[in-house]
């Protein structure tokens, strides 16, 4: 196996945390420019946020999948596909925009309120504290694995008075396969089966880069929020 070249890796990482930027960008204008509101679908918003990203990406050629969830969808997981659903006054909406992130090896997800529900607001203000917690958790061990922080996370969701709403709290970047694929290896996410220290290089020699994925469901009310960006980069 050859050594990547350190010019490529430098070249990574920048495309790593370009594509991180522009998934904020798009986020913060869908956000503004009210592509998610009540009365639209949930295809319809996610139509409107795909407009948006070709206007800072320059185009989408991303893979399919939902990238706008509300209400009770916000708790299904990812890989499922829901009826479209009519977006409600108070509901909680989570933008996901994984699928226009595919083929630049990352993800990103954030999650808003329309309303003034003060649950659902401090729900996302969970999110956000535990997001931060858990690379402050990252950071702070130099040998921690996936097993490690996976249990950190979950903590802090307890801490919270929060559940985790998937096994894993996160992935390594690039193609990974999906969670319970066939050929999924244990060692591809920040999940409880990862003994691994998660600073390494992956299968193709070059420094492991994880992604952040912390979903948070408020098990009482039947909402749930996600939090997606990346772990070691910033």
């Amino acid at each position: 196996m050859a050594v990547p070249d350190r010019m490529d890796e430098r070249l990574r990482v920048l495309r790593l945390l370009e594509a991180q930027r522009m998934a904020q960008t798009v986020f913060a204008e869908a956000a503004l420019g009210g592509a998610v509101v009540p009365g639209r679908t949930e295809c319809e918003a996610g139509d409107r946020i795909r407009d948006v990203a070709r206007k800072v990406f320059g185009s989408v050629a991303g893979r399919p999948g939902r990238i706008v969830r509300s209400g009770p969808h916000t708790v299904l997981p990812s890989g499922e596909e829901p009826p479209d659903r009519v977006i409600g006054v108070d509901d909680l909406v989570v933008v996901d925009l994984g699928p226009l992130l595919a083929w630049h090896e990352t993800d990103f997800a954030r999650t808003l309120v329309l309303g003034e529900d003060e649950g659902r607001h401090q729900l996302v203000e969970d999110l956000a504290r535990v997001g931060a917690a858990a690379r402050e958790a990252f950071l702070g061990e130099e040998r921690i694995t996936g097993r490690q922080l996976h249990s950190a996370i979950q903590a802090l969701a307890a801490g919270a008075g929060r559940t985790l709403g998937t096994w894993q709290a996160g992935r390594i970047c690039g193609q990974a396969p999906a969670a319970g694929a066939s050929g999924t290896k244990p060692d591809s996410f920040i999940g409880p089966d990862n003994h691994r220290p998660l600073r390494r290089t992956d299968g193709e020699g070059r420094q492991a880069h994880w992604i952040l994925e912390i979903r948070l469901v408020d098990d009482g009310r039947g909402f749930g929020g996600s939090f997606k960006q990346l772990l070691d980069l910033v």
